[in-house]
């Protein structure tokens, strides 16, 4: 399929755009996109997705278009492309106007065929990328970033243990060749055929038919993998073998007497669907729980711009993403570095030039000079020496100082681009440019994660919970760590060493000291005495309560950090698409939540009255 090409001319007497342009405020994002849809996504950008043999496609920018006013609606393909259809909204947005011309409707299947394309290219977050480019060139990202996540339920039912291994045993039968098939159906005792996803008919109310059924089932799934192991297996094969294994190993365990019974527990990384095997269980709090993923977003606190978005199955950490969310921060404060660098070597280079052209007038005057050693030494004029000529050395001077003059004009050119983003607003001698901040729940309050952010000079502005304990004993601030000593002493002033491990964490152990302790019953039920866990970054997150207790720190994080809770409302409003995904698994979740971002950030940059100009872009003054 080759690549189609919108037209860019339009036409002023077509009765849809008419109607628009006096009915439609500028300011929506239908109003946004129809003045701005070939600045954003000109057809040139998707070429890489095409080849050059085939039919032509429906043009690029305006299947674009329909999928960020889609992920806007929290609509489905088809309902998508019915709106495309009959609203004379999206038609306006989409630059195709009435139906005498362009593009009077398509497929739905463009929809799903756009997002494969996208997915298979080396930039398969470009509409995220534009939008995010354009709020930069305009100023409107700056050195803040507020992070978050918020649940995005799975799109599958989630599936209890008996039904996870029938299902897991159907597709290994599924994908195998007729021969293994043959051969994995004649070690099945259970006489289930697997060929129904139906639960069996027994009497679930019996205790012992239900474990019957477990055990029968646990040993189908085991003599399965009897029957694959050690073999070379084909890739669908080994995928289904592996799933099956899993599923078996995360919920099963064997009986003294052999047979297979649900364990008491929950593995830690429970597959909870054979359907879609990256979803997990989920705890945004611990009364909550869900199902499924979780969408994590960066924002920029001051004008609402989502910087970055990523996707993690249920069970994942806030922190564990926080250092991929907040890169550009890094990249950005590289950039800074190094134009500093550049501005100090300018600096250097024209004080040295200055030095040196004074140095060769006083050659030139045959004057005397003297050395560190204090020895005075005669210098003659190049001329003189050189028996004539000397113009060499002072055109090498000349050329040193117009390049110093050039690297000068260069730099004064940056200086000018960055102050017309907004990045610096005075000299840099005499500007204190502020150092980049992350804003975080107690999520993010991770030792890792804010020794991270020191590592690289950004200021956190992350929560980080104070330590308790349960049933009102004395919580860990009660005890006295002295990581200099590594010593904890408790507070009857007892004494003892850190035993740390290879990794640097460690435990302190109050044994016997605790058996005579008059504050034992306010201390400890253990009755191995207490204990107290000094981890390889205490001392960062003692730091980190210290400085929060600081009354400019706290009105800070709060004026700052609610912010992203609006956002993820606006992002989950929808439910279809939003709270609740449309597709399976973690890369085709993230690409569609990434996808929601950037129509909520051309939506924002709508409301701000982005435009562009002949130089970029730029932000309407009030």
């Amino acid at each position: 399929m080759t690549l189609g090409l919108a037209e860019r001319q339009g036409d002023l007497l077509d009765d849809v755009n008419r109607f628009c342009d006096e009915a439609v405020p500028e300011n929506s994002v239908y109003g946004f996109l129809h003045r701005e849809r070939d600045r954003l996504f000109p057809d040139e950008m998707f070429t890489d997705l095409f080849s050059d043999r085939g039919r032509r496609s429906v043009p690029p920018s305006v299947v674009a278009t329909v999928m960020v006013l889609q992920r806007l609606g929290g609509l489905s393909d088809r309902e998508a492309v019915e709106h495309y259809t009959f609203d004379a909204r999206w038609r306006y947005a989409a630059g195709v106007g009435g139906y005498e011309r362009g593009w009077g409707r398509f497929a739905h299947t463009v929809l799903v065929d756009m997002r494969a394309r996208l997915d298979a290219s080396e930039r398969p977050r470009r509409i995220f990328e534009v939008s995010k480019e354009a709020a930069e060139a305009a100023g409107l990202v700056g050195l803040k970033r507020v992070l978050d996540s918020t649940p995005l339920y799975d799109a599958v039912a989630t599936m209890d243990t008996i039904t996870l291994i029938r299902s897991a045993i159907r597709s290994l039968l599924r994908v195998a060749d007729d021969g293994l098939e043959a051969e994995l159906r004649s070690v099945l005792r259970s006489g289930d055929d697997y060929a129904s996803s139906a639960k069996p008919q027994i009497d679930w109310d019996d205790p012992d038919a239900r474990a019957a059924l477990i055990d029968s089932r646990a040993k189908d799934a085991f003599a399965c993998l009897t029957v694959l192991e050690g073999r070379e297996l084909a890739s669908e094969v080994a995928e289904a073998a592996e799933l099956l294994a899993k599923v078996v190993g995360q919920d099963l365990e064997k009986t003294d007497d052999g047979t297979f019974r649900i364990a008491r527990r929950v593995a830690k990384d429970r597959i909870i669907s054979t359907v879609d095997p990256e979803a997990r269980h989920g705890h945004k709090t611990a009364a909550r729980g869900f199902d499924g993923y979780k969408g994590h977003v960066a924002m920029d606190p001051d004008t609402e711009i989502i910087t970055d978005t990523t996707v993690t199955p249920g069970n994942a950490g806030d922190a564990s993403v926080a250092q991929d969310l907040i890169g550009d921060l890094l990249d950005n404060k590289m950039a800074e570095d190094t134009t500093a660098e550049d501005t100090t070597a300018e600096d250097t280079t024209a004080e040295d030039t200055t030095a040196e052209d004074g140095a060769v007038e006083d050659v030139a005057r045959g004057e005397t000079t003297v050395t560190d050693q204090g020895e005075e030494t005669a210098t003659v004029s190049p001329r003189k020496r050189s028996g004539g000529g000397g113009g060499k050395g002072r055109r090498t001077k000349k050329r040193t100082a117009a390049q110093a003059a050039r690297s000068r004009r260069a730099g004064a050119r940056r200086a000018a681009r960055r102050a017309k983003r907004g990045r610096v607003t005075e000299p840099r001698s005499n500007a204190r440019v502020d150092r980049p901040t992350a804003y975080g729940d107690a999520a993010y309050g991770t030792g890792e994660f804010l020794e991270y952010l020191a590592g690289h000079d950004i200021n956190s502005r992350c929560k980080t919970q104070p330590p308790t304990a349960a049933g009102g004993l004395f919580s860990k601030d009660r005890f006295a760590i002295n990581l200099d000593d590594d010593t904890v002493t408790c507070p009857n002033k007892f004494t003892v060493a850190i035993r740390r491990n290879a990794e640097g964490d460690g435990i302190a152990y109050f044994g016997n000291a605790c058996a005579d302790c008059p504050l034992r019953a306010q201390c400890t039920n253990a009755e191995a005495g207490r204990t107290i866990r000094v981890g390889r970054h205490e001392q960062r997150l003692a730091d980190a309560r210290r400085e929060q207790q600081d009354p400019e720190w706290v009105d800070d994080y709060r004026s700052t950090r609610p912010k992203v809770e609006r956002k993820l409302g606006h992002l989950m409003r929808r439910k279809h698409g939003g709270r609740r995904a449309r597709v399976r698994g973690t890369r085709k979740v993230d690409a569609d939540f990434n996808l929601l971002a950037a129509a909520q950030n051309l939506a924002r940059l709508a409301t701000l009255g982005l435009h562009s100009t002949v130089t970029g872009w730029a932000v309407a003054t009030p």
